[in-house]
């Protein structure tokens, strides 16, 4: 999106972000959009829940169809591509009551089960790692 598209979507951005959320609640979307802002690389519109393709499509079809903004300069809406990591320290190495190590099934089940952790998507299976070899502590 080139400068001038930012410029003119930042000025009546609180009203775009009204009418966005009446397009997605139209398709009964889950997807609130927060707010928007500029970066080097466009319009960040942030969300309350991770976006659709359902929900990218009904933004870039609202966004393109603003009469202010030229619709061939816009970009295909993506995610963020960056990546953030939840690391949680001195765990027990044993399973309660029993022998066994705890395993990465263990942990999932837990993260799932627990409030805590509502808002976390694990995108890859967690690792076990033993502090040491004399330590009956892990980090995950």
């Amino acid at each position: 999106m080139n400068n001038k598209n930012k410029l003119q979507f930042m000025k009546d951005s609180s009203s775009y972000i009204v009418n966005i959320n009446r397009a997605l609640k139209s398709i009964k979307s889950e997807i609130v959009a927060d707010f928007a802002r500029v970066e080097n690389s466009g319009i960040i519109i942030t969300t309350n829940k991770v976006a659709t393709p359902l929900d990218f499509q009904m933004i870039k079809q609202y966004i393109k169809n603003i009469s202010s903004i030229e619709a061939d300069k816009i970009k295909v809406p993506r995610l963020l591509q960056s990546k953030s990591y939840l690391k949680i320290l001195d765990i027990s190495y044993l399973c309660k009551n029993s022998n066994m190590p705890i395993s990465a099934n263990t942990i999932e089940k837990i993260i799932k089960d627990n409030h805590i952790f509502n808002n976390i998507i694990l995108i890859s299976r967690p690792r076990v790692i033993k502090v040491s070899l004399k330590s009956d502590m892990v980090i995950i």
